[in-house]
């Protein structure tokens, strides 16, 4: 049976692979339409998955054992130097099929958990690409989620305004630059036993709040409730509500989504989309938050 195209062997999201099957469980004396639909083909299909993953997995540990094995030999800077020209082939292998494996993480429900190890986004804290598990090794200890930003490239998402407390927190954020990573990103509720939290979306939580800032925010919301509500009035339609944010340092005031809508990079894509349905933008267009930064001194003034 040679075929280009075998979905029912290999997954679409596995294009890339070539290789040759032999087996002797296959009927000979049968036509090809019923050979496609044979339960032996059905298991091959999933054992090469399953093998192709396993042999992704350890190529993706290749390079972390080795710089694992140089820290364990000696802290000398000849064994500094080993460690640094270390080459993480896998890495190689992400730059050209990434968008591969991300297109799993969306029509492979059944092999989800294992493509959530092997997907790499950029991040806040480092230049090269990092895993889902070495983020989970670097969160805080009273860090609940997983956060990222999607954006066109990574220097939109590194001077965005969301990033203000974050960075104050020195709590990592993984950058989304791909249009398909949002999409990938909304079939991975979780990793870990941790969620998947964009941090441009209503409600965000950094775990470590404590009382005393619970009763500033409090206090906040009460003292600047009219200065909210006159912005509601002025507004009017264009955003849902105005409230008090904990995400902001620096800035004025802040735009978010709602919890469940489209973030604003998502409206981005589905709007530069060829055949997009122009009738369905009122539905996919998200209303707004207007979030306030009660400390910065335009704010306040306005208050007054």
């Amino acid at each position: 049976l040679i075929t280009d195209e075998f979905e029912d062997l290999m997954p679409r999201y596995l294009n890339f692979v070539r290789g040759v099957v032999d087996s002797e469980d296959l009927p000979l004396n049968v036509s090809r339409e019923t050979l496609q639909q044979d339960k032996v083909l059905k298991v091959i299909g999933k054992k090469l998955v399953r093998k192709t993953l396993e042999m992704l997995r350890k190529l993706a540990n290749k390079a972390k054992k080795a710089r694992e094995a140089a820290e364990e030999e000696g802290e000398d800077g000849e064994d500094v130097a080993d460690k640094e020209e270390i080459v993480d082939e896998y890495l190689e292998f992400w730059k050209a099929f990434g968008k591969n494996i991300k297109l799993g993480l969306i029509e492979d429900s059944s092999n989800r958990t294992k493509l959530s190890k092997l997907v790499r986004f950029l991040s806040s804290i480092t230049d090269e690409y990092t895993s889902l598990e070495d983020y989970v090794s670097r969160m805080k200890e009273t860090q609940k989620a997983i956060y990222y930003i999607a954006g066109e490239s990574k220097e939109q998402v590194e001077g965005s305004v969301f990033l203000e407390r974050f960075k104050q927190k020195g709590i990592e954020v993984l950058y989304l630059v791909d249009p398909i990573d949002e999409y990938a990103i909304q079939n991975l509720s979780e990793f870990d036993g941790h969620k998947l939290q964009s941090i441009t979306k209503e409600n965000l939580k950094f775990g470590d709040e404590e009382e005393v800032e619970k009763k500033r925010m409090e206090i906040y919301e009460e003292s600047f409730e009219p200065l909210i509500d006159a912005l509601k009035s002025h507004l009017g339609d264009k955003i849902e509500k105005v409230k008090v944010s904990n995400r902001i340092a620096s800035s004025p005031v802040v735009l978010v989504t709602s919890q469940y809508g489209y973030s604003a990079n998502m409206e981005r894509i589905m709007k530069a989309q060829a055949l997009r349905d122009s009738s369905m933008s009122s539905y996919m267009s998200s209303k707004k938050t207007m979030e306030i930064n009660p400390t910065h001194p335009i704010v306040v003034s306005l208050r007054e």
